[in-house]
């Protein structure tokens, strides 16, 4: 098979090689080939028997002699920032570690060698940074993959994996992606917001996470909804906070990306299969281990598939107070994307027999939103209070957000009410020695 260094994998579209940045595509192709010749230089066997530190200084050392030896070629080229960057090639992410150093850049968008964009302060905004061209982007991506256990290939299009540092990445490339290879690498933060941040950012209100506390703490099931990238993670790990320390969590994930602000938690993460086809590990399956692992509260990162129906079985026999996640539009669009993926599980159920097992199991939905100019905000609280004659939910909103203009910065501005429902849960939060001022739920 070829290397990537002497195959040609794709067609450099004309029209996407940058404007007004021939330097920075010089410097890039020329790393790329020093790069090669670097690679090609190092004694692999004797590596691997040396310390990091001392692997490093030797990548270095024979780097800076290739630089030397093609003085003239590297003419007009920063060599300093050329030795750095070949350290990432060798042993990181090549140009994007610079972007990667950026504590403030949230997401990472390739969408091919030579467009980047990243978002910063809830804003997308596109890079600086570019590669030589798509070859050595499918350089990075497979060395990412190939990390984790994973390939990619013309065979194997698709791959989503998760970095050391937890951030998630999905890649995707040709014959898939027309332009070229495309990247998407979604960064958490080292330290998870805290519920104080939320309430600083102007996430949520002080009213609202007194009542959301009461709900955690209480053991009342709860379904955070929200579109992509909308804030439903941090906002589950703000709220596991209030869950009592002396409780154990068995978290499921795709993609392990929950940071509990709790101590006793055991992490379980799905498996996909391997290059036969068979050791696939479903969150579906997690779940029914999960529930022999003695939880006293089971989490699901993302609620997508038949998971739906074990998770409400939980909910429904002595694991109340569980959270989870939803992709869906507003609270009440929420319950249906949930009955669709009970639908999922193979079980012929009856419709009534479904909402009778959600409206049992859930009693709060959060919906969260991504608003105009990056700012994501709590726009609904709402509860499942109880089926009605003909079947159908009857949910009453307890706390909402109304978007009122725009601001100069392009930033969605606007208020949090309260609707001056009294939610029925309150009942049990008294039971558990729980009582909440009842002018948070007065209208206004």
């Amino acid at each position: 098979m070829e290397s990537l260094g002497t195959k040609k994998l794709f067609v450099e579209p004309i029209s996407y090689i940058p404007e007004n940045r021939e330097a920075e595509l010089r410097f890039q192709k020329q790393k790329v080939l020093i790069h090669q010749e670097l690679v090609d230089s190092l004694d692999l066997s004797m590596l691997a028997q040396i310390s990091e530190k001392e692997l490093s200084g030797e990548v270095r050392a024979v780097a800076m002699e290739i630089c030397d030896d093609h003085a003239s070629v590297l003419e007009g080229i920063d060599r300093e920032r050329l030795l750095g960057e070949l350290l990432s090639e060798v042993f990181g992410l090549g140009p994007l570690d610079k972007l990667m150093q950026d504590p403030d850049v949230s997401d990472i968008l390739v969408n091919h060698a030579y467009e980047i964009h990243i978002e910063k302060g809830g804003q997308l905004l596109e890079s600086d940074v570019i590669f030589a061209d798509n070859q050595h982007l499918m350089r990075i991506i497979q060395r990412i993959v190939s990390r984790v256990g994973r390939r990619i290939d013309e065979v194997n299009p698709m791959v989503d994996a998760r970095l050391p540092d937890g951030s998630r990445i999905n890649a995707i490339i040709p014959p898939l992606a027309l332009n070229g290879p495309s990247l998407s690498i979604r960064r958490f933060g080292a330290k998870p917001l805290q519920i104080d941040d939320l309430i600083d950012k102007k996430s949520v209100t002080p009213e609202i996470v007194d009542f959301l506390a009461a709900v955690v703490d209480s053991r009342i099931s709860m379904l955070i909804s929200g579109g992509t990238g909308s804030g439903k993670t941090t906002m589950l790990n703000a709220l596991s906070n209030f869950i009592p320390r002396e409780e154990r969590l068995i978290t499921i994930e795709d993609s392990a990306e929950l940071l509990l602000q709790h101590k006793h938690v055991v992490r379980l993460e799905t498996k996909v299969d391997n290059t036969e086809g068979v050791g696939e590990i479903s969150q579906r399956q997690l779940v029914k281990n999960s529930l022999r692992m003695r939880p006293d509260r089971i989490i699901i990162g993302e609620v997508r598939g038949a998971e739906a129906l074990d998770m409400l079985q939980a909910m429904n026999t002595g694991h109340e107070g569980s959270l989870t996640t939803i992709h869906a539009n507003d609270t009440r669009d929420a319950l249906a994307r949930l009955e669709m993926m009970v639908a999922m599980s193979g079980f012929d159920l009856p419709l009534p027999v479904i909402r009778q097992y959600i409206a049992n199991g859930i009693g709060i939905i959060l919906h969260v939103s991504r608003l105009k100019g990056g700012q994501r905000c709590v726009t609904k609280v709402s509860e499942i209070v109880s089926l009605n004659s003909q079947g159908d939910y009857i949910v009453e909103d307890i706390f909402g957000f109304e978007q009122t203009g725009i601001d100069d910065q392009g930033k969605a501005q606007g208020k949090f009410y309260a609707t001056g429902y009294r939610p029925a849960c309150l009942k049990r939060m008294e039971a558990s020695g729980i009582k909440l001022s009842q002018q948070i739920f007065e209208k206004k």
